[in-house]
């Protein structure tokens, strides 16, 4: 290895891929790897890829350029889900070095050498299904947040996903060893962690044996509770199916994990939920968002939806959009479907155009934009909960309430990563609550969450 190396990361995708970014960080800095900016012309580039993203390889190809730019002299490594699917696809674009598969990524620094570049790049990876064992991951380097990776892949078959191919079978981490970390996480100084995953409703299946639930994700969240040293536990986004019953009871009278859920829906047509081999209909979800709101009146609650599934006709699209209007939800993540090769999706006919996608995506945005305001009016004049964040603006400091308001207050940068009762008072223009400060939260181990 060069002497004093600097390395660039830039993450594409989810907080999983995040949490696992940042772990590959600390494991170069150990081995005395500098961390800079992308245009800080890095010795060695870190390209950590996304199989979800619309135009995957598009962008994989736009940061290697970018990066040769920068630095044509850079060691460039491209790992992760789409490093997973496309390997000699990667490989093949000039100046690519090394492409890593699911299980040969985190032992990144034994594939670096000293930084050479290659003639051609080479591929490093393995089958997916012999990619069996759980890698720890969290994330640092936010000052009030952190991901922690719970668990990895997934044993559904969704017609329109990539993700059990690019990560492999469901494994998790265990309880002992997560707790272990959140302490780890909570001595940084941190207040918050996610909880991240494939399928983290799935929790409890070990890397020694990937076939036998050894524990539950209930069981998981009641341990977390117990770590002090955190103000505030959330789940990431977890399936309806999974959602059990137990689980949002927990929640309701939990000390630590906030009134927030992301639950993916899809789709709100029955015909096209079965298409889509989802493990649920449209009633088991209204189920779960009722349950929530019956037991947690001011949870947050997210929606992840796809427009223009093949054969989604007006009215299928028209149910969705029925279904998630009367539905008491906080806010929509659309995505427009987009064909991937390695799926079952894209045989099921006829297609529907790119410009109805498109135009059925704006509806459903203009509907979230609706359902986020009607949320954030519900809670005008209400006092809440604030973890104030490093974004400071007009001499104002923002932060989110434990269920996912963003407020603002006046404040300064001494006010980062404390908590406080502030009082909402009207919505601005960004829609951002401007609130008033009322007290600090003084003791760390007070409970913060409000039911």
């Amino acid at each position: 290895m060069k002497r004093s190396a600097t390395v660039a990361f830039h993450t594409l995708g989810c907080k999983l891929n995040f949490a696992e970014t940042s772990t590959l960080s600390r494991q170069l800095k150990n081995l005395g790897y500098q961390k800079v900016d992308f245009e800080e012309q890095p010795d060695l580039y870190v390209i950590n890829t996304c199989s979800v993203t619309e135009n995957a390889d598009k962008e994989c190809r736009q940061l290697v350029r970018k990066a040769l730019h920068v630095n044509p002299d850079a060691f460039i490594a491209v790992i992760g889900c789409y490093a997973q699917l496309k390997p000699d696809e990667i490989a093949s674009i000039e100046g690519v070095d090394i492409v890593l598969g699911a299980q040969e990524k985190f032992n990144l620094p034994s594939f670096l050498g000293d930084l050479s570049k290659h003639e051609k790049g080479e591929v490093h990876s393995c089958e997916i299904e012999n990619v069996t064992e759980f890698k720890s991951s969290y994330s640092l380097g936010d000052r009030t947040r952190a991901f922690l990776k719970v668990q990895d892949g997934c044993d559904y078959t969704c017609s329109y996903c990539t993700i059990p191919k690019a990560r492999g079978a469901s494994r998790s981490d265990t309880i002992e060893k997560i707790v272990q970390q959140a302490r780890e996480i909570a001595s940084q100084g941190i207040r918050e962690i996610v909880l991240t995953g494939v399928n983290i409703g799935d929790f409890g299946h070990t890397s020694s044996d990937t076939t036998q639930r050894k524990k539950s994700f209930l069981e998981l969240i009641r341990a977390l509770d117990d770590v002090e040293d955190i103000s505030r536990f959330r789940i990431s986004s977890i399936e309806p199916n999974l959602l059990e019953d137990d689980i949002i009871q927990f929640v309701a009278q939990s000390k630590r994990f906030v009134p927030h859920f992301h639950i993916p829906l899809q789709s709100g047509s029955d015909r096209i939920l079965k298409l889509m081999r989802r493990r649920y209909l449209s009633p088991l979800y209204r189920e779960r968002v009722s349950r929530i709101k019956q037991l947690l009146p001011h949870a947050c609650i997210g929606v992840d939806v796809i427009v223009g599934f093949p054969s989604e006709t007006e009215e299928d699209f028209l149910d969705t959009y029925r279904f998630l209007q009367e539905l008491d939800i906080s806010y929509l993540h659309v995505f427009t479907y987009s064909e991937r090769a390695e799926t079952d999706a894209p045989s099921i006919e006829p297609a529907v155009p790119m410009n109805i996608r498109k135009q059925r995506n704006k509806m459903l945005r203009i509907l979230s934009a609706k359902k986020q305001h009607s949320f954030y009016e519900t809670h005008a004049a209400t006092t809440r909960t604030v973890l104030f964040e490093s974004t400071i603006k007009d001499g104002k400091i923002h932060g989110h309430t434990d269920n996912y308001l963003r407020v603002c207050v006046a404040g300064d940068e001494s006010m980062v990563n404390s908590l406080a009762t502030v009082q909402l008072l009207q919505l601005n223009e960004e829609g951002v609550f401007e609130g008033r400060h009322v007290s600090n939260m003084f003791s760390k181990n007070a409970p913060v969450i409000q039911h």
